[in-house]
């Protein structure tokens, strides 16, 4: 993986606040600036799948669909109540 350089100003607070989290997790300022934007990054992409799931399923005629579909498919299914494990 290849890495650029850049430079952002953050305030003297907020760096202070940066630096004693990387420290108390033996991290270097770099990796955990890196590690949470890796996390910011994937929380808005999560939220946006979300959102398209929700958007989809509060579709009445595809939510409905989705139910009859899944208890045609249960139906035919075995019935594993009674199997001991």
């Amino acid at each position: 993986m290849a890495y650029r350089k850049t430079a952002i100003a953050v305030s003297e607070e907020l760096l202070e606040a940066v630096d004693r989290a990387a420290r108390e997790r033996g991290e270097s300022r770099s990796r955990f600036v890196c590690r949470v934007l890796e996390l910011a990054v994937r929380a808005r992409r999560d939220a946006e799948v979300t959102k398209r799931l929700d958007e989809l399923f509060a579709d009445d005629e595809l939510r409905e669909a989705q139910r009859r579909d899944a208890a045609d498919l249960g139906r035919l299914g075995a019935n594993w109540a009674s199997e001991r494990w």
